[in-house]
């Protein structure tokens, strides 16, 4: 392992370009290697490239370093679709419906945020559409695009900057804090008038579940993989690359300029 200094602690490299094994009957073996420091002891060290389902720990205290989920691409496309279809439901069917003193009345999330605006609350009404429509609608379908483009790779590099736009929409999705707000307010009018949940009052709660299994399944590691370079250069990962091009590793060394080897399958990997 090479020696740690301080600053290396908490740096990840990622070597683009991979380090090809010759020795091997089945043809060449090739490793691709990410270098980063253990948050929990602080241990310099090389992760190679995991299979589907697997986990790097660190030797030294155990902590877990990197995972890859089972099906990074297929499974999160799959949650994607559920979570539009439920999204249309949500905003397209009533949200509850109220009975008092004999009037009937139901609305829906937009119809709640355009009430608001209409009796003078226009901040609260955009922060609703916002958090509750906008959002949540834009980072469906990025994620969408995204999934359905690194299908057939290599994705064109606009893909990359749809999965930066997707990821940026993700905290402003606040599904759970409507559901919160609309449950303190049906405590509080409870005594006062009989509240029935609607279809989207459920939609809203299944795309929280969701949203939080999306994040857990997607590998933004995988589909970049899969994205054209910015410089027009297919990844590597997807066919051989030609040597003319060279580049960082090309010579056999780290791409962060230190010295590094790779060995065959048959020995242990020197770092």
């Amino acid at each position: 392992m090479p020696e740690e200094s301080p600053n290396d602690r908490h740096v990840a490299h990622r070597h683009p370009d991979p380090l090809v094994c010759p020795d091997n009957e089945h043809g060449p073996t090739v490793f691709r290697w990410t270098t980063v420091a253990c948050p929990e002891c602080d241990l310099l060290q090389r992760i190679p490239e995991l299979p589907p389902g697997g986990k790097a720990r660190c030797p030294r205290c155990g902590n877990t370093l990197a995972t890859r989920p089972i099906d990074p691409l297929d499974r999160p496309l799959a949650l994607t679709i559920a979570a539009a279809i439920v999204f249309i439901v949500a905003h397209t069917t009533p949200l509850m419906d109220l009975s008092a003193v004999g009037r009937h009345a139901s609305t829906t999330i937009a119809g709640g945020a355009l009430q608001m605006w209409q009796t003078g609350e226009p901040i609260t009404a955009l922060v609703v559409a916002f958090c509750a429509g906008i959002a949540p609608g834009s980072y469906i379908l990025f994620m969408l695009t995204v999934l359905l483009a690194v299908r057939r790779p290599p994705a064109p590099h606009w893909v990359g900057e749809m999965l930066r736009w997707g990821h940026a929409m993700e905290p402003w999705s606040m599904n759970e804090v409507m559901i919160l707000g609309i449950l303190v307010a049906l405590i509080k009018i409870a005594e006062l008038a009989s509240v029935v949940p609607g279809p989207a009052m459920y939609a809203v709660g299944a795309l929280v579940v969701l949203f939080a299994a999306i994040a857990i399944t997607i590998d933004p590691h995988e589909a970049w993989r899969r994205i054209e370079w910015a410089d027009g250069r297919v990844p590597p990962e997807l066919g051989p690359r030609d040597p003319s091009h060279g580049g960082p590793g090309d010579d056999g060394h780290r791409a962060d300029g230190g010295p590094g080897r790779a060995s065959c399958p048959a020995r242990r990997v020197a770092c």
